[in-house]
């Protein structure tokens, strides 16, 4: 077994994989990482995403990646009708709420390539599994309390989906409504979304959050996404199909 974690992309990345592998594998999934930080990353000024925010680079000519994130961005934009947005207020792109959950797939299906069928990948907090943990038991992912970090409040099997979360209690108010965008958004203090694979459920935990209390309600409304949002009173709101994949 092998397990790991790094700082990349402003967080830190975890890296498990049960069984033989190749030995280079869990530091090939890492320089993937530490690929798209670089080509992505707003605040590096060497990156496309910059490049092309300076006016250096049109959109005709940024890379396949680029036009794969951009236009996973558009299509989120269209079904949350308008509440995920990556272009900022000052008219700059910040595709980060896309990039994360699409580089952890993506790093899982290099891992599925190299024949390796248990493992978890975990890039601040969300997450992507497949198969068992080196117990031979399902892989178990907590949803920390937001008034205590070091509390567990929910503990969920994800069967092989993905499970993001996206709140202000741990990097403050990054997350804005894009149609108000001067109002901090504090009804909703946590949102966690299980969805098909982790890209999805990161786009859309995204969005919902900024959504504020109606956003576990556009969650129940997705027929592939389960979440478990907690208002700022502390009270838990699930939509009706989380139970299927909560332990306690």
């Amino acid at each position: 077994m092998s397990r790991e974690t790094r700082i990349l992309m402003g967080m830190p990345v975890t890296i498990d994989i049960v069984g033989a592998h190749s030995a280079g594998l869990v530091n090939d999934v890492f320089a993937y990482f530490a690929a798209v930080d670089a080509q992505f990353s707003v605040f590096k000024p060497e990156s496309e995403i910059s490049a092309l925010n300076r006016g250096r680079l049109s959109l005709s000519d940024v890379s396949a990646p680029m036009q794969e994130v951009l236009a996973i961005a558009d299509r989120t934009k269209r079904e949350t009708r308008g509440y995920f947005d990556i272009r900022r207020p000052d008219g700059s792109l910040d595709p980060s709420g896309v990039v994360k959950g699409w580089a952890i797939r993506n790093a899982a299906d290099l891992i599925r390539a190299a024949g390796v069928r248990n493992f978890y990948v975990d890039a601040g907090g969300d997450i992507q599994t497949g198969g068992v943990n080196a117990a031979g038991e399902p892989w178990t992912v907590g949803v920390r309390n937001p008034f205590n970090h070091h509390e567990i409040v929910k503990a969920i099997w994800p069967q092989g989906r993905g499970v993001a979360t996206s709140g202000s209690y741990v990097r403050g108010q990054h997350i804005y409504d894009p149609f108000r965008p001067d109002q901090r958004l504090e009804d909703v203090v946590s949102l966690t979304v299980v969805g098909g694979d982790v890209l999805e459920a990161d786009r859309f935990a995204t969005a919902a959050f900024a959504m504020g209390r109606a956003g576990v309600h556009f969650i129940e409304g997705r027929p592939d996404l389960e979440g478990y949002a907690i208002d700022a009173a502390g009270v838990a709101v699930k939509t009706s199909g989380f139970d299927r994949y909560a332990t306690s």
